[in-house]
């Protein structure tokens, strides 16, 4: 099975958390001081929040998959689309560990394609008291929308 996710970046944690819960009526699946996660059936998403320092806004999409197979089918997808993937395998972030494949759209627009392999203590491999302005977890080579995003 797989799962639409969104992953958006917010100004005030506490205030987004009241209204996507009252939106999605239910309480997210995980709240941490700088992040909180809806594993939502209805619509099927695992839709994400985070206060991080990035502008607010959309921060990437993805689509999160339950197998190995699941993964590897779409990164072929990828590969016949002739796009630039970066892979990571057991990468930590957003406090979990995952198997993942990167892509920007042609719009620039950053995808992750992953696998979730189990939960982490941290939101990414900083230390929890570490304050990190980092916009989610997106790799080097595609920070660029990122930063481009964070400029006023």
């Amino acid at each position: 099975m797989k799962r639409m996710h969104l992953h958006v970046s917010v100004e005030d944690l506490s205030q987004s958390i009241g209204f996507y819960t009252h939106l999605f009526g239910a309480a997210p699946s995980v709240a941490k001081p700088d992040y909180a996660k809806w594993m939502l059936n209805d619509p099927l998403v695992n839709f994400a929040i985070s206060q991080r320092g990035a502008k607010p806004g959309l921060d990437h999409i993805g689509v999160q998959v339950e197998t190995e197979a699941e993964l590897a089918e779409i990164k072929t997808r990828l590969e016949q689309a002739e796009m630039g993937i970066l892979t990571e395998e057991g990468t930590t972030c957003c406090y979990a560990k995952s198997d993942k494949h990167w892509v920007q759209d042609p719009s620039g627009i950053a995808w992750e394609t992953y696998r979730t392999l189990d939960s982490a203590p941290t939101f990414n491999n900083h230390d929890s008291t570490e304050k990190s302005n980092a916009a989610c977890c997106v790799p080097a080579p595609q920070k660029v929308q990122f930063i481009a995003r964070n400029k006023p």
